[in-house]
């Protein structure tokens, strides 16, 4: 990983506005290599820290971005300040606005049946000129059907794959394949599809500028309460290394 970063519990997080992610990620689409990027929050966190190989994926991510005021209150805390929270939705959809303009090719992975189309269409109605190349639901086999998955993305040759299948499959999953893929960007998005394709909302504007859009999340999901259960472990552990290093 490039660039200044910030370590929060082990993880490396680098240290960019959403203005800078954008500007760093477009220079990879015209890279011959394939790039990951990953967008994490403190339950990513602390997964990882009883995930090795999640902990592998995330030191060897080309960007790892501070999606959660939970990661950006910790940076603070430890002295080493991570500008801004930066939305994996948002980021996407930066990208995808780039996309529009730029003539990138978008591959849609992830979600339930028909939900990857109907967020297409969605991105398409206002962004006409975006060139998704492809779409495929978050229900494949391993197998001949996960191999045909790969020969499809492959064929379409996007320049920017967005999967959605949900943290921390969608991690391992573009580390195990992005080398056969070669995509030029690869980026995990959780739930975003269903956000674009009209399944799921957003929490109100006014909420996400207070930081409380984890809250709405939780109102309106409320089995994400057994994952954030781990929240105040995260917060124990930031407090207990700005501790030991106050020694």
């Amino acid at each position: 990983m490039g660039m200044k970063e910030t370590k929060i519990l082990g993880v490396g997080f680098n240290r960019l506005t959403m203005a800078d992610a954008l500007e760093e990620i477009s220079t990879y689409m015209i890279q011959d290599k394939p790039h990951l990027i990953v967008t994490a929050n403190p339950e990513m966190v602390m997964l990882a820290k009883d995930d090795q190989l999640l902990e592998e994926i995330m030191e060897r991510a080309d960007l790892v971005v501070a999606d959660g005021i939970g990661v950006v209150w910790a940076s603070r805390i430890l002295g080493q300040s991570v500008p801004e929270r930066i939305p994996g939705i948002e980021l996407a959809e930066g990208l995808l606005r780039r996309a529009n303009e730029q003539g990138w090719r978008v591959f849609l992975l992830g979600g339930a049946e028909g939900v990857a189309k109907q967020a297409a269409q969605s991105l398409k109605d206002t962004m006409p000129q975006l060139q998704i190349v492809g779409t495929y639901h978050g229900y494949f086999q391993t197998g001949s059907e996960e191999q045909a998955l790969i020969h499809q993305i492959k064929q379409a040759n996007p320049h920017l794959l967005l999967v959605a299948l949900g943290v921390p499959r969608q991690e391992k999953w573009l580390a195990a394949h992005l080398g056969a893929l070669k995509v030029p960007v690869a980026i995990g998005v959780g739930g975003s599809f269903n956000v674009w394709a009209g399944v799921d909302q957003r929490a109100p504007l006014w909420m996400r500028k207070i930081h409380l859009e984890w809250f709405y999340r939780l109102v309106k999901q409320p089995w994400r309460i057994k994952r954030m259960a781990v929240l105040p472990k995260f917060v124990g552990r930031v407090w207990l290394t700005r501790l030991r290093k106050g020694r």
